[in-house]
């Protein structure tokens, strides 16, 4: 028991470990004094309305060439729209105050049109995305931490949120972040003596101002002055008619011992790290704390039932009683739809087998934030091939259910699950198309989706699907009844929803915790990084969907009642229906989203979310109860 423990905390220690390794996306950049460090714009965010936008689509300052970055896969769903910016920084050069556009001596005229879209990005709580050498620009948030007086004078804990406002609102007035105070930290390499040092930035921040035309004081050479924070005035924007303002920055530079390999670390720096810790390993002692008391009661029940069944004296008394043996001639009885069950239980084995890989190599560093889009590119990549294996289970199960037509239920396995999700995909992106967010999916790219899945999916699912197909079927134990047996009225709680019910807390609660920072990394427009809690969480999900599926199917079979393959299905991914009922939860006291469309791209998004966990959970349950099932009856003698 020691050892295992060991073992165990071992196996902890090196999940946490994991949680901060960092493999770069791409090679180190260094800098000599004076070269330019290029300021890219990435997006304009808002957890208010779900939906990005360029940067450009707001009247920002341009340089005399717009060239917008090649993006990969995951970044344009992402809605990314990498552009290149006219702010000018040079390495460890220092810039007081200068003007941003073409025109130093004029400032910028906003028209009424233009004026009502900026009003409007304020209200609706926008953020402005930049990054420099691919790190995301951060505003710097300050609080004291829970100590004593005297230590809260002299230690503050530093965070960050990501981005910075657009502007903000004051009362019924609106006021733009005209001016932007770059700092800029660089890390000095080492280097021989006689050759030039060199630089790598390892951390961007701003801080953002609004400032009034008249304070800043330009000259004809795009040189500023900044007034004194008490006497300056804020740049308000007036949505009814033009605006005059001045598009400034300035640039500060720290030398810093961060190296450039951990340069992220800041960016990924937690408050609620302790809190998550304890929910963890709360979750895996309750865990496996209650499968071993379900293991111990199923396992001697098994043995009782099994002895008595095996007693060759005693074979008129057991077939008197009640039990699972009685549905021995029923149990492996094909169910209805097996084409559709063995299609769904494909797409299972599909999502599974690229979430597992997925998170298993997010949690060694390769897919860590620095390569932008790369977490997305894998999964959609990963997804495609996994077809294969897809196809190959569902043909051996559909073999097994006495399917004959393999071709329509390949066609099924590869079009089914993947259809629902194109259909929804598409008519959400109408409505972005709509709002003309850089969030739509464009044209090009949509078609290289569809390429993807009918050149590579459908092929992939159909060679899996005539291997398993032709492969022997699954060896069943006992032989099935021409005749079904009548099954026998069933208690109220044997009904599907209370077994839907019953069977999802377990696994939701599991993963609850986690759940909650998945979901403000996708809304709340976070890094999400924590892939070793996630191996954990997900290796504790597996578990505990096995578990509870083999108490339901046993309950379900000592009632009598040989209907077990739907059902299995279907309870096993239970914690789907909790999961739906934690995004409304989640939506409702979490999210400040108000309008049609925002809402809408929630709860369709939601939709694909819980569907496919439903499949994951069902596909897992499903494959722990056949198991279980072939394994009890192959145990007992049967005349």
């Amino acid at each position: 028991m020691r050892g295992r423990l060991k073992y165990l905390l071992l196996l902890l220690l090196w999940l946490h470990g994991t949680d901060s390794f960092y493999v770069p996306g791409v090679a180190p950049i260094n800098f000599h004094w004076n070269d330019p460090v290029e300021i890219k714009a990435v997006k304009l965010t808002s957890s208010r309305t779900q939906l990005p936008y360029e940067y450009y689509s707001l009247p920002f300052c341009q340089p005399t060439e717009i060239t917008y970055k090649a993006e990969n896969l995951g970044e344009v769903l992402r809605g990314d729209r990498i552009v290149n910016t006219p702010f000018q920084v040079f390495m460890n050069v220092e810039k007081k105050c200068e003007v941003l556009c073409n025109f130093p001596n004029k400032p910028v005229t906003l028209t009424v049109e233009q004026s009502k879209l900026v009003a409007e990005r304020i209200r609706e709580d926008y953020y402005v995305h930049l990054i420099a050498d691919n790190l995301p620009v951060a505003t710097r948030l300050e609080f004291y931490s829970n100590r004593e007086e005297e230590e809260k004078k002299k230690e503050k804990d530093v965070q960050f949120e990501h981005g910075y406002r657009l502007g903000f609102l004051d009362g019924n007035k609106f006021y733009l972040h005209n001016h932007l105070s770059f700092i800029l930290y660089y890390h000095r390499e080492d280097v021989e003596e006689n050759q030039e040092p060199t630089y790598r930035v390892v951390r961007f921040e701003v801080i953002p101002q609004s400032i009034k035309l008249e304070d800043l004081k330009a000259d004809e050479k795009g040189m500023c002055t900044l007034p004194e924070a008490t006497g300056s005035a804020p740049q308000e924007i007036d949505p009814t008619k033009e605006n005059q303002l001045l598009f400034t920055y300035s640039v500060h530079w720290e030398e810093s011992d961060i190296k450039w390999a951990s340069r992220w670390d800041t960016y990924l720096t937690m408050s609620d790290v302790q809190i998550h810790w304890f929910s963890i390993i709360n979750s895996v002692v309750v865990v496996f704390f209650l499968s071993g008391i379900l293991s111990m009661i199923i396992i001697r029940t098994l043995r009782k039932d099994i002895a008595n069944y095996n007693k060759e004296d005693d074979i008129e008394d057991t077939m008197e009683e009640s039990g699972w043996k009685l549905v021995h001639g029923d149990v492996f009885r094909p169910p209805q739809y097996p084409m559709i069950l063995s299609s769904l239980l494909g797409s299972g084995i599909q999502l599974f087998c690229m979430i597992l890989i997925v998170i298993f190599v997010a949690m060694l560093g390769m897919l860590s934030p620095s390569s932008r889009g790369a977490l997305m590119t894998t999964a959609c990549f990963l997804f495609m091939f996994m077809g294969v294996f897809g196809g190959f289970f569902a043909g051996r199960l559909y073999r097994t259910l006495k399917g004959h037509r393999w071709k329509k239920g390949a066609f099924c396995t590869a079009t089914l699950y993947p259809g629902v999700v194109f259909g929804i995909c598409f008519v959400l992106n109408c409505f972005i198309w709509g709002k003309h967010s850089s969030g739509a999916v464009p044209f090009p790219t949509m078609v290289a989706l569809l390429c993807m899945w009918f050149g590579i999916s459908l092929p992939l699912v159909y060679l899996g699907y005539y291997f398993g197909f032709r492969k022997q079927p699954y060896d069943n134990p006992v032989r099935t009844n021409q005749i079904p047996r009548q099954i026998p009225e069933q208690r109220w709680y044997m009904n599907k929803f209370v077994g839907i019910l019953m069977a999802g807390i377990l696994p939701f609660g599991a993963m609850f915790i986690e759940l909650f920072f998945i979901f403000s990394a996708i809304w709340e427009n976070q890094f999400y990084y924590l892939f070793g809690f996630l191996f954990l969480v997900f290796i504790i999900l597996v578990v505990s969907c096995s578990q509870i599926s083999i108490v339901m199917v046993y309950f379900q079979l000592c009632a009598e009642d040989y209907r077990w393959w739907w059902r299995t299905f279907l309870v096993s991914g239970g914690s789907a229906f909790y999961v739906l009922i934690y995004a409304v939860f989640y939506f409702v006291n979490k999210l400040d989203i108000v309008e049609f469309i925002p809402s809408l791209l929630y709860f369709g998004y939601t939709t694909l979310m819980v569907l496919s966990f439903w499949l994951l959970t069902g596909t897992i349950g499903f494959y722990a109860a056949y198991m279980f099932v072939r394994k009890i009856y192959a145990a007992v003698k049967i005349d």
